[in-house]
């Protein structure tokens, strides 16, 4: 009998499982879960990994029963994922086999998903299709290749949702797709978004633009009704969604029809930048502004109107 065990970390999970002549013996696993509206950062999510890697493998050791000298092969993810994840799982991955004395094997992290549904399934030869974080596929095997019919040709649908997910602050926890899921058993209304399919490939960007349009839309009222209040004749946009063009568009034509005019930036300054802080700065200083070394502390909750401007009339 062959015993494998396998490490994968190729996202915000990281995972240390051991099969046996196809038994699963175990499976232990954890998730880096962000804040409502934040998606996980490679570097982040890797320092995650690190912290819990350890705790994980001997999870799987001990729910198996089995020592070091019982695995044959240490198997780990070696793509696709996003690096730094990658890294720190091949790093204890190769450190176990040079460890343990056993050889190591690369696999593909599809190609795993693949072989585990065909193995819990019984399936013989399936069409599949891959739908994931990073990745959608249509998969069929053929003269030894799992070949691609159909993907994604711009953003994967569970990338799309987890977008979707921050936008209006659901919640990461177990995971975006199965809250918003939930969420939609309740639903009452079918809403009409964009569909787009292209020969076999499909896209998902128009359901975010969609989404993006009402977001927008919503903008563009709220900034108008500004400017009536003040009486205002022109707007500026900055911030980094500043460079979104539908956006300017949109709040260009809000502008025209009251005769007022816009002015935008592009990403160079739209984006956070030093000058910015420098601008600010210069204008601050030569109204007399300065701090004292003891003043000199940081916040994370600082409003924009708390602040004095004493460098305008």
């Amino acid at each position: 009998m062959t015993v494998v065990i396998g490490f994968e970390g190729s996202a915000n999970k990281i995972g240390v499982g051991i099969v046996r002549d196809g038994e699963v013996l175990s499976n232990p696993r954890r998730t880096y879960i962000t804040p409502p509206g934040q998606g996980f950062l490679p570097s982040e999510t890797a320092r995650h990994h690190r912290s819990v890697i350890l705790t994980v493998l001997k999870e799987a050791l001990e729910e198996a029963g089995l020592k070091p000298a019982d695995v044959d092969c240490v198997a780990y993810t070696k793509g696709p994922g996003m690096g730094a994840p990658l890294v720190t799982v091949a790093l204890v991955a190769r450190t176990v086999a040079q460890l343990w004395g056993k050889p190591l094997l690369g696999v593909n992290h599809c190609i795993g998903h693949i072989e585990m549904g065909r193995l819990i399934t019984q399936a013989n030869n399936p069409t599949v299709l891959y739908v994931s974080g990073g990745n959608t596929q249509v998969i069929a095997y053929s003269e030894r290749r799992y070949r691609i019919f159909g993907e994604t040709i711009d953003i994967a649908v569970g990338n799309c949702l987890d977008r979707f997910a921050r936008v209006i602050k659901i919640s990461n926890d177990p995971s975006p797709g199965y809250n918003i899921e939930q969420m939609a058993k309740k639903g009452t209304q079918y809403v009409e978004l964009p569909y787009t399919v292209k020969g076999m490939d499909v896209s998902f960007s128009g359901i975010l633009s969609y989404i993006e349009e009402t977001l927008f839309s919503m903008l563009v009222e709220i900034t108008e009704r500004a400017m009536a209040h003040c009486s205002s004749q022109e707007v500026l946009i900055v911030g980094g969604v500043g460079c979104n063009l539908r956006l300017q568009e949109m709040m260009g034509v809000m502008c025209k029809e009251r005769g007022a005019k816009l002015f935008a930036t592009d990403e160079s300054f739209c984006i956070d930048n030093g000058a910015m802080i420098a601008q600010a700065g210069w204008e601050m200083f030569r109204s007399g502004q300065t701090t004292e070394l003891s003043d000199s502390w940081i916040t994370q909750r600082y409003r924009t109107d708390e602040v004095e401007v004493t460098w305008r009339d």
